[in-house]
């Protein structure tokens, strides 16, 4: 018996290890499948991780920034009518809210009607109101902007300027000089403004006919696109989508809306209490500025210092320059940290990187839509990627 067992011990694949108790476990000798094997690391791994990842992100920035700028160029080629249709959302974004509070007690097309002519008229009452401030105060303002052009000609004469009488003398011979000889030109830039304000009267046109639309059956145009033109397989993802597009830019508008009235609403107090001419109309201009993030706000204001050094002299135009100093303050670090955080979650750089891009870009359009459209596609891409809860949805 133990020579049958010694025997099998000896025999191949039943050897023992030398020192190996009889009846413990044998120790067998494994070999690996060649797959699994240690393969060489490719040269591509041994890089360094970091360059590695910058790579990675380089890549991917190089393509949204050609994707950014291919939508740009496809909007710069239907400019009209991309701005029509921003205007029109915008409009959208605005009434929309009131069109749903009428539609309690009015029939829907009538709400839509009632909102429109609404706020057009509030609209053309508060234009009206600035042409009769400013025709009101015409022959003061005339005057007052004499003397202030005297009184900037004796401030530059003062130190730290220093300039004599025959030198203020040249500028204006230049400057009339400039005017004379460029008079074709300046004819011309202002035969092409005449065009640009039809193109502009068009936009508007087509904006108010697209926000009808837009106002009274929005979701069911988004109904039928999503329907016509996705798969069934993707309608649920980009519905989730489209509508937190949508969220994004009414919230970006509702909030940029009360950024700018807080904005216009100081500044009209501060140039009424220094008794700065045209008063009104800066004020209406501060508004419509405070529309270009980080940057309308100071050129606005830019424009009262002028006006308040020619009617008020250096003084109050010190006053006006400082203000610049403390709504730029208010608005950056105040206003829109709060007004916009629960609007559109971006970081300031990468507002003022957008504003500036699409200033490059697109010119005072592309500043203008550039916070919305990135905003909008920040929103879509975070509702793509979010996965939906279990179970039923109810819309």
């Amino acid at each position: 018996m133990e020579g049958d067992t010694g025997r099998r011990a000896a025999e191949p694949g039943g050897r023992r290890r030398a020192g190996s108790v009889l009846g413990s476990r044998p120790g067998y000798t494994v070999r690996l499948p060649t797959s699994a094997r240690t393969r060489p690391e490719p040269v591509a791994e041994r890089t360094v991780p970091w360059l590695r990842v910058a790579a990675a992100y380089a890549w991917r920035l190089v393509l949204v920034g050609i994707v950014v700028y291919g939508v740009f160029s496809v909007l710069g080629s239907f400019e009209l009518i991309a701005v029509a249709l921003f205007l029109a959302l915008i409009v959208t974004s605005v009434l929309r809210p009131l069109t749903d509070l009428l539609d309690r007690v009015l029939p829907r097309k009538l709400a839509v009607a009632v909102a429109l002519v609404g706020s057009i008229l509030v609209l053309l009452a508060l234009l009206a109101l600035v042409g009769n401030a400013v025709a009101g105060e015409s022959g003061r303002l005339a005057g007052e902007f004499r003397g202030g052009v005297h009184r900037i000609e004796q401030w530059l004469r003062r130190p730290p300027f220093r300039l004599s009488p025959g030198r203020l003398s040249e500028l204006q011979s230049q400057v009339t000089h400039y005017i004379s000889t460029h008079r074709s030109t300046l004819f011309s830039n202002a035969v092409s403004g005449l065009s640009r304000a039809v193109e502009v009267v068009t936009a508007g046109a087509l904006a108010l006919f697209a926000s009808v639309f837009f106002i009274h059956s929005g979701e069911r145009l988004w109904g039928w696109m999503r329907d016509e033109l996705l798969p069934s397989a993707a309608r649920p993802a980009w519905d989730r989508a489209g509508r937190a597009a949508w969220r994004a830019f009414a919230g970006y508008t509702r909030g940029i809306i009360i950024v700018a009235a807080t904005n216009a609403v100081l500044v009209g107090i501060a140039l009424l209490a220094l008794r700065v001419p045209l008063a009104l109309p800066l004020t209406l201009l501060e508004f419509f500025a405070a529309f270009v993030p980080l940057v309308g706000s100071p050129v606005a204001l830019a424009v009262a210092t002028v006006v308040a050094l020619a009617g008020r002299g250096p003084l109050t135009a010190a006053a006006v320059l400082a203000l610049i100093v403390v709504i730029g303050q208010l608005e950056g670090h105040v206003l829109h940290p709060l007004v916009m955080s629960w609007a559109v979650r971006l970081h300031p750089l990468v507002v003022a990187v957008s504003v500036i891009a699409g200033s490059i870009v697109a010119g005072v359009i592309g500043a203008v839509v550039a916070v919305p459209l990135i905003s909008v596609v920040w929103a879509v891409l975070r509702a793509l990627r979010a996965v939906p809860p279990p179970g039923p949805t109810h819309l």
